[in-house]
């Protein structure tokens, strides 16, 4: 019973939290300090440890949820990152707001 409170299947997952946590409290930040390369690798490297946890026996579900938790944050700052930077017309933004001043 013991051994199993020291498992790296309980405390590797419940200590990797911090990931999607801290990507799900940047979701109303400013999507000027968005990295697109993190965010690209943070979107591999939970795809990737979700099929880990459903491989692994027994089946860590603590593990599959916290990616899958860290998957959507991800793909949701991966959203607003192209969203501001390349789908966004910032031109027309910059002239209206002189056109406002003027």
């Amino acid at each position: 019973m013991i051994m199993k409170l020291f498992s790296t299947h309980f405390w590797g997952p419940i200590a990797n939290w911090g990931i999607p946590l801290a990507a799900l409290a940047d979701i109303n930040k400013d999507p000027e300090l968005i990295s697109g390369k993190m965010t690209t690798a943070l979107c591999l490297y939970s795809a990737l440890f979700m099929r880990f946890a459903l491989v692994v026996k027994p089946i860590n579900y603590l593990l599959f949820s916290c990616h899958l938790t860290n998957e959507a944050a991800q793909l949701t700052q991966a959203y607003r990152f192209i969203n501001h930077h390349y789908l966004t017309d910032k031109v027309n933004t910059k002239d209206e707001s002189l056109k406002v001043a003027a």
